[in-house]
């Protein structure tokens, strides 16, 4: 059987199905399928035993080591080393998620490497933000994190850190890309032992030190505040990275936070292990009347979180613009604004009262790259993105689920008061914004250029001043942005976008309105739409 056919019947009955994880293993081991590289919003992903196996991990290792032995100008400032040889002295640091086989692609990953007489650290499972800070703390050249992030179970993933931290440019990507396509077109085998005597670290001390060095966040308020106050604090880990980091960090008891789906499940009980409203119920379970606190969950890589407590659910669209005037106000940071164009406009409403510019990028936490260096001539006050990836200034290049936790108990710290309560405040001041997000997923065999383009030459149509209508709804536009995706912005301040999902075979929807009702409409009627553009 094929493994997409194997991943159907687990993922059906992940309880029941569970030994044919083992047939999976087996695939991804034997399979030489072959596939396009591609490295879309935050690496390269596919399916584990499918085209995610390791004859091409392995090759996209080798087209790694190629690119960089090139000593190619523009690949060596991308990766930022000034030769092929520092690259093999500063190293590489590989590990892996909580997913299955990630240990063996990490090995995989390795073995071609050291062949080349490259310096390995092996992490074992990390996060993604551990991999970010890892790297500039131990001046290492990059990173391999085997791991797709919040994709679901029979997804596998390859992020590649450059040696500032953060994700990989496409000035490194591309080139990677064509010498990793070719090596496939060839046929390419690659046979190269596992190795022996691999060098480990711990990511999470190396984080610990990074966070400590940079003074951004303070620990010592949060501990006594956790000490003191004892707030209920449930972290939804779901079954990934993040669990146990915090009260380490922190030097805190175990009992200090509720710790929920923290042992072993690579298949996430068959769930999408994305901060989602539906997946944060759990965890809201566990908090109770007039205790103060708030329920977080985090993806498997720890790169993503989203925040809920008993008043309402927190999403980035919102916490990013509360982490915004936290940072402005109480810690005197100042600089930019950095937001992904599907973010809500609440953040603009409060970075022009303060004549605080705010950049759009495109989505995918890389482009925030210009605005998170040190040496940024814009510098980010903080970056976020809708889909609930956070960083700030001074910070890891990377989204980070541990930092915005930390964020949200300091600030909860700060006030004294509840983490929807702050926002209230600000929302009074500012006024409130309803910003949601879906998509319509298609089958991988669909999914193309074909409907990217029945998409687009339909959108195209509309112009400036013309009229759209969805349901009851009847929208001017004033303005249509095209940098990622498409978004047309009515007169009326409303918004949506429209934009094929980079890592999946997903059409994304972004929305923003008037009101609660409005948002819903325009939610539920552009999914309507796309729907039938697709079929």
């Amino acid at each position: 059987m094929k493994a997409a056919n194997i991943w159907k019947e687990i993922l059906a009955d992940p309880k029941g199905k569970r030994h044919l994880l083992e047939e999976i293993k087996k695939l991804a081991k034997e399979n030489e399928e072959s596939t396009q590289i591609h490295f879309g919003t935050s690496g390269w992903r596919g399916e584990i035993g499918s085209d995610f196996n390791l004859r091409n991990v392995k090759i996209l290792a080798q087209a790694i080591v190629e690119t960089v032995k090139s000593e190619d100008k523009k690949v060596l400032n991308a990766i930022g080393v000034n030769s092929f040889n520092e690259f093999k002295e500063r190293g590489v640091i590989v590990g892996h998620d909580n997913r299955i086989f990630g240990e063996e692609f990490s090995y995989g990953v390795i073995s071609i490497f050291k062949n080349y007489g490259v310096r390995c650290y092996y992490a074992g499972e990390a996060s993604t933000p551990e991999f970010s800070a890892a790297v500039v703390e131990l001046e290492a050249a990059a990173s391999v994190n085997i791991t797709p992030s919040h994709n679901p179970a029979n997804y596998g993933g390859f992020k590649l850190n450059p040696a500032d931290g953060g994700p990989a440019p496409e000035e490194l990507t591309k080139p990677i890309e064509t010498v990793a396509n070719e090596l496939i077109r060839k046929e390419q085998r690659i046979d190269y032992p596992f190795p022996n005597n691999i060098e480990k670290i711990d990511l999470t001390e190396i984080y610990i030190k990074f966070i400590k060095k940079r003074e951004m966040i303070d620990l010592e308020k949060i501990r006594y505040f956790i000490e003191t106050e004892k707030p209920t604090v449930v972290i939804d880990h779901m079954y990934g990275t993040s669990r146990g980091k915090l009260t380490r960090i922190l030097s805190l008891k175990p009992d200090s936070f509720i710790c929920l789906r923290k042992d072993n499940d690579p298949l996430f009980e068959g769930l999408s292990p994305e901060p989602s409203e539906n997946n944060l119920k759990l965890a809201l379970s566990y908090l109770k009347e007039n205790s103060l606190g708030f329920a977080a969950i985090i993806d498997p890589d720890a790169d993503r979180v989203r925040f809920a407590d008993l008043k309402r659910q927190i999403p980035m669209n919102y916490f990013g613009a509360m982490a915004f005037y936290y940072l402005y106000n109480s810690k005197g940071l100042r600089g930019v604004v950095a937001k992904s164009v599907g973010t809500s406009n609440f953040v603009n409403a409060i970075a022009d009262s303060l004549d605080v510019e705010v950049v759009e990028t495109k989505v995918g936490f890389k482009n925030f790259r210009p605005y998170l260096l040190p040496n940024a001539s814009k510098k980010a006050i903080v970056a976020f993105e809708e889909s609930d990836g956070i960083s700030i200034q001074n910070h890891t290049l990377e989204k980070d689920a541990i930092l915005g936790v930390l964020l949200a108990i300091e600030i909860m710290a700060n006030f004294k008061m509840e983490l929807s309560d702050y926002l209230e405040h600000i929302e009074s001041l500012f006024g409130r914004y309803y910003s949601d997000r879906t998509g319509i997923e298609l089958s991988r065999e669909y999914f193309g250029e074909h409907i990217k383009e029945k998409i687009y030459n339909f959108l195209n149509k509309f112009s400036i001043n013309d009229t759209f209508e969805l349901g009851s709804l009847k929208k001017t536009i004033s303005k249509i942005i095209t940098v990622d995706g498409f978004k047309l912005v009515f007169t009326d301040g409303s918004w949506l976008m429209i934009r094929p999902s980079g890592t999946e075979p997903k059409i994304r929807i972004y929305v923003e309105g008037k009101s609660e009702e409005e948002k819903s409409t325009l939610l539920k009627e552009t999914k309507r739409l796309l729907t039938e553009l697709c079929m």
